[in-house]
């Protein structure tokens, strides 16, 4: 009897926080994408600028209705069914001073609804990446809060790309943090 080997895909969302379509973190995105899809997973990716999306009112009244978890009805509620799928959860962004865009970290805040559809405000567990495009490379702070927030969230890094001394749009070409970004999508099974 023979048996044929199941590979389990692996659904994958990347919030990218770049207010550049054509940006250097969106270029490291697309490399990511296109080895994680290589390797057989589904990847959707929102562009978060071009959205709208409300900031987090802090009203704790969300968790009522799963399919809709916030009590604000926006491009959020795009983002929350592809989320609670996902098994990796790509947080994609170019450094702002010495953090993550506005755009990211206000999807991210109204993630929180989804918390509350638990009772103990769990998150759902996910693995997690981080890519990150920077004029300089001062990583430092970014790294302290992501590790943190996995710590939290009780979600495990997969692998990060840091890419610096990108300011401008096309500056990443060439760079090896391309290759990197492929590989990780890669490695992904």
């Amino acid at each position: 009897m023979q048996f044929k080997e199941v590979i389990m895909s692996k659904k994958i969302i990347i919030l990218n926080g770049s207010p550049r379509k054509a940006g250097n973190t969106t270029a490291l995105t697309a490399e990511f994408k296109k080895g994680a899809e290589e390797a057989g997973n589904t990847v959707t990716e929102f562009f978060l600028d071009g959205m709208n999306i409300n900031g987090c009112k802090g009203c704790f009244g969300g968790g009522k209705n799963p399919d809709s978890p916030c009590v604000q009805k926006d491009d959020m509620d795009k983002i929350y069914p592809v989320y609670k799928e996902a098994d990796i959860v790509v947080l994609a962004t170019p450094l702002y001073y010495w953090t993550i865009s506005g755009q990211l970290k206000t999807a991210f805040d109204r993630l929180f609804a989804v918390a509350e559809c638990d009772p103990n405000y769990r998150n759902p567990k996910k693995k997690s990446v981080l890519i990150m495009a920077a004029e300089g490379c001062g990583f430092e702070e970014t790294l302290y809060w992501y590790e943190h927030l996995e710590k939290h969230l009780g979600w495990k890094s997969i692998g990060k790309v840091l890419c610096g001394g990108v300011m401008a749009m096309g500056d990443i070409a060439g760079k090896p943090e391309l290759q990197e970004a492929c590989n990780l999508g890669k490695s992904i099974q």
